[in-house]
């Protein structure tokens, strides 16, 4: 039985807390932390290992129990009737509960940076008991003023130095429309609780115009492979490399691996999957799709992840900074795959890059162009094997083959690894 009988003040959700059991003399009855509640029928102390030692952890599975088992908002104490599930709700508390009920999806990354900057804006009110009602339009263009005033700070690992740029539109308004469904998550009906109405990003977000050359891609090159760094710019020279051969975002090239347990590399048919082995696809869609010939040489040659747990972002800004590039706007890694695509479009016009497009005899059809980008999916049965098709992509393939080429043209070591190059860069 537990001996534990009043909340220490670690962590509470209603009448759950957590502690350790301990027995009379003092004693641990358990290695982990446990769950204790005050049982009303049975008129004891109840509890439950959260089958961790660590707080945060242990916290995490209380409110999980919480969730699970307690009325919590939704009874009224006083006449035991349920009431609506968003009446008198805590904003804080939505998205609390939000975050442990998207815990698992893939985007939960950017669901929690999102959702911080409405719990930073609560906590600079005169109160944070913040009700769900309470969100209206002018509370939240209260809170897209106070955010577009929160510059983005990034400071450099190497010298310490700090930077600030502005927020845009459409981050600030990724914010509210998290919001929006962390409150549309308190009704259990299915209807709408959020009483304010976000904007659309189509109408905030601007396309970024920079389009970069195949002479621009190969100074980028030039500057990844320069000899004079030869281990501080090697991831940056990876991140290049697929970016370059297959057109993917750039959290995808981030996540690519070659171990077998991921299943993202079939050698066989040489074809990439963008996306991992068990992760749910998300509406930022990751294709299959096919290798050109001189990267399959170099994935024969690495095991495990291609920019094993580094970022390239500070080398990114770096080398932004040296080539001339544009801010982040418009120079963000992204514009790697916007440049890919364009030069894609271009293939075998006489837009193409610097009169080379003669060599590539044909026009890329824009539907092979979005399933390259992951802007059109594969969902017949039938087409879930066109991967493993002779002809899948191919005139993409062959384009992207064509760039390369150039690329290598002007900067032979371009798609070559250097053996034992180790790779540093911002951890993730």
């Amino acid at each position: 039985m537990a001996r534990k009988s009043r909340p220490n003040g670690l962590h509470r959700r209603g009448e759950y807390w957590p502690d350790w059991d301990r027995r009379k003399d003092g004693g641990l009855r358990s290695p982990f932390l446990t769950i204790f509640w005050y049982d009303q029928q049975r008129r004891r102390v109840r509890s439950v290992s959260t089958g961790s030692n660590n707080l945060a952890p242990a916290c995490e599975a209380l409110d999980r129990h919480y969730q699970k088992y307690s009325r919590g908002e939704n009874f009224c104490r006083a006449c035991g009737q349920s009431i609506e599930p968003h009446t008198g709700i805590l904003v804080l508390r939505a998205v609390a509960d939000y975050l442990i009920k998207k815990e698992n999806a893939p985007s939960i990354n950017a669901i929690r940076a999102r959702l911080a900057h409405v719990v930073t804006y609560v906590a600079t009110l005169s109160s944070p008991a913040v009700t769900c009602e309470e969100i209206d339009e002018d509370w939240i263009e209260k809170f897209r003023e106070w955010m577009g005033s929160q510059p983005i700070v990034t400071q450099s690992t190497k010298s310490g130095k700090r930077t600030e740029r502005a927020r845009t539109a459409s981050t600030i308004e990724n914010s509210v429309l998290q919001l929006a469904a962390a409150l549309n998550a308190t009704r259990k009906d299915g209807k709408r609780a959020a009483i304010f109405k976000p904007i659309k990003l189509t109408e905030l977000s601007s396309t970024p115009t920079k389009r970069l050359s195949v002479d621009e891609l190969a100074e980028a090159f030039r500057y990844a492979t320069n000899p004079r760094f030869p281990s501080k710019r090697a991831a940056l020279h990876r991140f290049l490399i697929l970016s370059v051969a297959t057109a993917a975002r750039p959290d995808a090239v981030h996540d690519f691996s070659l171990d077998p347990a991921k299943k993202q590399w079939n050698k066989e048919r040489h074809v990439i999957g963008l996306n991992p082995h068990n992760r749910r696809q998300t509406k930022k869609y990751r294709a299959m799709i096919i290798a050109p010939r001189q990267i399959v040489p170099l994935l024969q040659e690495v095991e495990g992840h291609w920019i094993p747990g580094v970022s390239v972002r500070s080398a990114w800004r770096s080398m932004c900074k040296e080539l001339g590039w544009p801010g982040d706007g418009e120079a963000g890694m992204k514009l790697i795959r916007r440049s890919i695509a364009q030069l894609l479009r271009d293939a075998g016009t006489v837009r193409g890059w610097n009169g080379e497009w003669r060599k590539v005899e044909y026009r890329v059809v824009r539907e092979d162009i979005e399933l390259q980008l992951g802007h059109r999916r594969i969902k017949s049965m039938t087409d879930i094997y066109a991967p493993f098709e002779p002809d899948y992509l191919a005139a993409v393939t062959k384009a992207l083959e064509a760039i390369i080429d150039a690329i290598i043209q002007r900067v032979p070591g371009a798609f070559t690894l250097s053996p034992g190059k180790p790779l540093h860069g911002e951890h993730r």
